[in-house]
């Protein structure tokens, strides 16, 4: 077969020319419709893409709204800038407070009384310092390797004991400093001797000259420069002392941090319009949708003609959903001083589509019902039982009232002394520490003052001290709590409930002094029981439904009290905010309205390139086919030619031969 470029040679009109005019004529319209299917379907995605983030974007103001305690925001002011305040709005309440700072907390400080003439080569004695901070208590041992000023510095600041040490150059010699790494008394440092190379445990020769407790200051080889102090504020009248200069949480959701002491007048309000800029930013996040679907799906009379997603059964039904939930009155709230949004100012501009907010009204409305306020928007549980609280709701919980009933009250673990706790009791070296072993992990140790108390009550509230004092509960964020029963016995109780809430003796030194030693040890319990006839499942005092159990499925209530039987009923109200939440998330997940649509269009895309890919491959046939049909044609036109010539000179010679 003849190659294309020789195409024309014999007829010089079937040439590869005419095969390519031929061949683009035969793509034109096929190719025509698969690129206009392409940029369809490439602005529809496109176009999809842009209404997804706009309904994506409603969902953060809503999902803002859907927070009960970001529709009762409180501001607290102070009047003193040394002691500053801040509000956690889920505890907070209105009120006026009058605080008085009357000590800042201190970290203590320790130098050696002797005065070393270096700080590397001069021994201070062997032997092993045990440091005692806190709850925290470390050996280290002095030998050859670290018996210098700075060896021993060195070695503390290595033992991780909560304190660190230094050489200082006094310009007359050398002088060893301790630091306690945490303010507050109960961060002191104390410091014993023991196997001093060179004398006796207290004789202040060799390393006995860097013992200290704050009873033998006087006497003793080290000096307190800084004495370890606790922060201290009264909060109208009230004492509270903390071993740092943070107060958390102290009341109401108040936290107070203080650099000097003084006074101050706390002033904590709810910020009503804080609220209402919430509320105006979900209004323009809604209307900002509305724009951006009118201008891909609304109709430009003008031009005649509509928007891209004009008709689109989808953007019909986010408008739809979205209208029937902002439209609608709350279930729940039906015979509420406030049911809808319109009740608090938030009505629909029927010309627009878009949302309308009258800011007064809304203030006006959040003042006089609040809790009603906060259904509309936020979901609520409304119990009947004021010891029965709301805790939270489940994906699949639906709106309505369930009954509760309970068959086992939440119980706290305690430890129960098996006899009196006597008056005018001793604390020595002998009985002067104990050991508790709290919700099964959590060891509690601790260092009573040693004295002697005239009575039980006053050696219980020695104990309560302490233990509100241990950084060890502190640090886990729970307590026990210390009292004597009727009987004058010594009780602890955790202060968590359910089958980990337990209290139990690990060691004492005396566990006689206290009753201990025949001690009860009690569980706590988990609180048992039914919401809306079906068995719940307990975990302390909450009462919650798995998934799977109707209605109430998610379920989850607080029991307080110990009271059992019927509990009232608790009534789910789910506000506009958690169900646009909710429908928001619906439309834009994995298995939404976008992604379905969208998964369509890209399966569309993957067929118009499919049958792309099969247009090619017929006109590459349709062209072969072109080229092999003119090869044979031009092959044939060729040798008529050649015969046409060979004629003619046949007819120019018989005429020639026939003139001569």
């Amino acid at each position: 077969m003849s190659s294309i470029s020789s195409l024309g040679i014999g007829s010089g009109v079937l040439t590869s020319d005419l095969v390519d005019q031929l061949v683009e004529a035969e793509r034109a319209p096929t190719d025509t419709r698969l690129a206009q299917k392409t940029e369809e379907a490439e602005a529809l995605i496109s176009a999809y893409g842009t209404l997804r983030s706009a309904v994506t974007e409603l969902r953060l103001p809503m999902r803002q709204l859907s927070s009960p305690e970001n529709l009762t925001a409180f501001s607290a002011s102070s009047s003193n800038e040394d002691i500053g305040v801040t509000v956690d709005s889920t505890k907070a309440s209105r009120g006026t407070y009058s605080v008085e700072v009357t000590s800042l907390a201190g970290a203590q400080a320790l130098a050696s009384r002797d005065v070393f003439a270096d700080r590397d080569s001069t021994s201070v004695g062997q032997g092993t310092l045990t440091l005692s901070v806190g709850t925290n208590i470390v050996d280290i041992t002095i030998d050859d390797s670290n018996d210098t000023l700075q060896g021993l510095a060195n070695a503390i600041n290595e033992a991780d004991a909560g304190v660190s040490a230094g050489v200082i150059d006094t310009g007359n010699g050398f002088q060893l400093v301790f630091s306690a790494d945490e303010s507050g008394t109960a961060n002191a440092v104390s410091i014993s001797v023991s196997g001093d190379s060179e004398g006796t445990a207290t004789d202040n020769q060799g390393l006995s000259r860097f013992a200290f407790n704050t009873a033998m200051d006087a006497d003793s080889g080290l000096r307190e420069t800084i004495a370890a102090t606790d922060a201290v504020m009264s909060i109208n009248g009230v004492e509270i002392t903390r071993s740092d200069n943070s107060f958390e949480n102290v009341i109401d959701g108040l936290s107070f941090d203080i650099s000097e002491t003084g006074s101050s007048v706390i002033r904590v309000e709810q910020d009503f319009d804080a609220v209402a800029d919430r509320v105006q930013g979900f209004v323009d996040q809604f209307n900002a949708l509305q724009t951006t679907i009118d201008g891909l799906a609304g109709y430009n009379a003008e031009a005649g003609v509509g928007g891209l997603l004009s008709g689109d059964s989808t953007v019909r039904s986010i408008q739809n959903q979205l209208r029937q939930v902002l439209t609608g009155i709350v279930e729940g709230l039906e015979g509420s001083n406030v049911r809808s949004l319109a009740d608090v100012g938030i009505t629909t501009d029927f010309e627009t589509g878009g949302l309308e907010f009258d800011r007064d009204t809304f203030i006006t409305q959040l003042k006089a019902n609040p809790d009603d306020v906060t259904a509309l928007f936020a979901e609520q549980g409304r119990t009947t039982d004021s010891q029965v609280e709301f805790v939270r709701s489940g994906l699949d919980t639906d709106p309505g009232t369930y009954d509760i009933n309970i068959t086992q009250a939440a119980t706290q673990g305690s430890l129960l002394a098996g006899s009196a706790l006597a008056d005018g009791i001793s604390i020595d070296d002998s009985n002067d520490a104990l050991t508790l072993q709290v919700n099964g992990e959590l060891s509690v140790s601790l260092q009573l003052t040693q004295q002697t108390y005239a009575s039980a009550q006053d050696l219980m509230n020695e104990v309560q001290l302490q233990l509100n004092s241990n950084s060890a509960l502190n640090a886990a964020g729970t307590s026990v709590k210390a009292a004597l029963d009727e009987n004058g016995k010594l009780v602890f109780t955790s202060e968590t409930y359910g089958n980990e809430s337990a209290v139990t003796l690990s060691s004492a030194d005396n566990a006689t002094t206290f009753g201990l030693d025949t001690a009860t040890a009690t569980t706590g319990l988990d609180v048992a029981g039914t919401i809306g006839g079906r068995t719940a499942e307990g975990d302390g005092q909450v009462l919650y439904l798995g998934s799977g159990s109707g209605g109430a499925s998610g379920l989850q209530v607080r029991i307080l009290g110990d009271q059992t039987g019927s509990r009232g009923s608790i009534t789910f109200v789910e506000g506009i905010a958690e169900r646009t939440v909710d429908l928001v998330t619906r439309f834009v997940g994995a298995d939404g309205a976008f992604e379905t649509r969208t998964a369509n269009l890209n399966r569309e895309l993957e067929s118009i390139a499919e049958s792309q890919a099969a247009l090619e491959t017929r006109i590459e046939a349709y062209r072969e086919r072109l080229v092999s049909q003119f090869t044979a044609a031009d092959s044939l036109i060729s040798q008529l030619n050649s015969t046409r010539d060979y004629v003619t000179q046949q007819f120019e010679a018989l005429l020639s031969s026939n003139s001569d």
